[in-house]
């Protein structure tokens, strides 16, 4: 690529930043910070800080999204170090199927926990069935304290994220570091807290930064837990005063800030690389054989995980296949109408054609994007090109809700985006949004991609008389099309499926994604919550064939995917 075109790359992707990232934010602070007559106030703070309301959301959401990434990580970290350091049975199945909480959004995990552990749900009937209860006797588990039951129903769909960097991590380590600790009495626990523990800390930080601003930021479990004392909530429900009150816009401004203090501040602390390895590991390391017993027990423990973090998904999957569940252990009886009547509803249809419309474009436009930014990252030495790699992954440490009210105030009618307006048609921002937010997972894998391939293949093309730019597409891009195809794979299926953007963005039914649409089915009386399990069962079965893809594309390098 010539020194113009990378310049062309650059202005492009900057003026696309400036335009659907850095305007939506500006116009959020004008709204919270500037009065009626164009001057700076903080009079709308002070009225958000000083209402009890407000404040106690703000707490609940940071404490929600503490308890639900110290969940994550206490799930995550000894499995991945157990997959890292040992072989045992059924390894490479266990491996895949940790993934499995990823191919469901948490909000619909969240209608199957409910119905299992509901007032009427599986484990009441079951304890009834075992004599420790009389009939009639009901305790809804998780209302009794909705705070913990959206912590635990966060942290068990996002452990995979901090499982997969934190494999990555434990992988890099030179085991002569682990082996020279050890030589000098440093051994076990305290081995791992001293020596291990601060190699990875990069790594636990990358995967913990996204789930503690996803958690901080969730709608959609909130939504269905009834679990109104959050910001996120507060912010939704904040929508149609978007026009005349200021507070909805200070609201989303101390969330966006309070996403970039936390993620500042866990950088200063945890996510500096200043701990060098070797070249080469200096001593033969990797997995190590273990005695009979104690190979099964690190099964048994990955099975006990797994089991407990797919609960949901088979409550979904139970619902979604059930005539009745009511006050039973399992369903009354199974039918395969919930499936059919689920593809043929008048609301899923569409909604599933908008999402694969949505989300094609949007992949197309971020695989592009992303390997032109990527090929300036990794092969250029054009001043900025850190700046760009930036830029490119801020869309990780910013909230998806941030981004979606910004597009919802700068298209405002009486302003210059008005034209686009997701009120009257929504296709257009959905298709930015959805782009913006999975950009770095297609850049992270062809920066990847570059770095692992020679640059003097494209040199020795060049000479022989090849253009710098055709020589990319006609040499590089075949060899590192692995990579290309796992982060296209994993943004189209996350955007897909993407809830935030989906949710606030689209207000008509006839542009519902499938995240809305399961949303309002849910919201249904009578055969509503099986049809929104039904269509929620399809989006499993779509997104974990295409996690299962990227996960044999990259293997252990998909945690490279999920680091801001």
């Amino acid at each position: 690529m010539s020194r113009t075109s990378a310049r062309l790359v650059y202005l492009i992707t900057a003026a696309f930043f400036a335009v659907f990232f850095l305007w939506p934010v500006l116009q959020i602070l004008k709204g919270g910070f500037i009065d009626a007559d164009g001057r700076l106030t903080f009079a709308f703070l002070r009225t958000l800080l000083s209402d009890p309301t407000y404040l106690t959301a703000l707490r609940n959401s940071f404490l929600l999204a503490c308890a639900g990434t110290t969940m994550a990580i206490m799930v995550a970290l000894p499995l991945a170090v157990i997959s890292d350091r040992f072989l045992f049975p059924m390894k490479g199945f266990l491996n895949s199927a940790v993934l499995v909480p990823m191919i469901l959004p948490p909000f619909v995990g969240a209608i199957g926990i409910k119905q299992i552990f509901g007032q009427y749900g599986a484990v009441n009937a079951l304890i009834i069935d075992l004599g420790l209860r009389p009939h009639g006797w009901a305790f809804d588990w998780f209302a009794a304290n909705r705070f913990w039951g959206v912590a635990v129903v966060e942290a068990l769909s996002l452990y995979p994220i901090i499982y997969l960097n934190a494999v990555a991590a434990l992988a890099n380590i030179d085991p002569a570091m682990e082996e020279a600790a050890q030589n000098l009495g440093c051994t076990g626990l305290r081995r791992f807290w001293k020596i291990t523990l601060p190699l990875i800390h990069p790594g636990l930080f990358a995967g913990g930064t996204i789930v503690f601003i996803w958690v901080f930021t969730e709608l959609g479990t909130p939504l269905v837990f009834d679990y109104s004392q959050v910001t996120s909530v507060q912010i939704f429900y904040g929508l149609k005063d978007i026009g005349g009150s200021p507070l909805p816009y200070t609201l989303v401004t101390v969330m966006l800030m309070a996403s970039i203090l936390i993620y500042a501040v866990g950088k200063g602390i945890f996510g500096r690389t200043g701990n060098a390895m070797m070249a080469k590991a200096t001593t033969a390391g990797g997995a190590r054989a273990l005695p009979a017993a104690k190979a099964w027990l690190c099964t048994l423990a990955f099975c006990a995980v797994t089991f407990v973090a797919v609960l949901p998904h088979l409550g979904v999957v139970l619902i979604a296949s059930s005539k009745d569940w009511y006050a039973s252990v399992l369903p009354k009886g199974f039918t395969l109408d919930n499936y059919r009547a689920a593809l043929g509803h008048d609301l899923t249809v569409p909604a599933i054609a908008n999402s694969l419309k949505f989300a094609s474009v949007s992949t197309v436009i971020d695989v592009l994007l992303g390997v032109a930014i990527a090929y300036v990252v990794v092969r250029t030495r054009m001043a900025g090109r850190h700046v760009l790699d930036f830029m490119s992954m801020l869309p990780l440490a910013v909230p998806g809700i941030v981004l979606a009210f910004g597009y919802l105030a700068m298209s405002q009618q009486g302003r210059f985006f008005s034209f686009i307006n997701p009120v009257q048609n929504p296709t257009v921002l959905l298709i930015i949004a959805y782009a913006l937010r999975r950009l770095p997972y297609v850049v992270r894998s062809a920066a990847a991609g570059f770095q692992q391939t020679s640059v003097t293949l494209e040199e020795a093309a060049e000479n022989l008389g090849c253009p710098p730019l055709r020589a990319m597409i006609r040499v590089t891009l075949p060899l590192i099309a692995a990579n290309l195809m796992a982060g296209a794979l994993l943004a189209f299926a996350f955007a897909m499926l993407e809830v935030s953007d989906s949710i606030i963005l689209a207000q008509k039914m006839v542009y519902f994604p499938i995240t809305k649409a399961i949303l309002e089915l849910f919201q249904l009386l009578g055969d509503g919550k099986f049809l929104a399990c039904a269509l929620g069962v399809w989006a499993m079965v779509f997104l974990g064939t295409m996690v299962a893809g990227v996960s044999l594309l990259l293997g252990k390098r998909l945690g490279a995917l999920f680091r801001v």
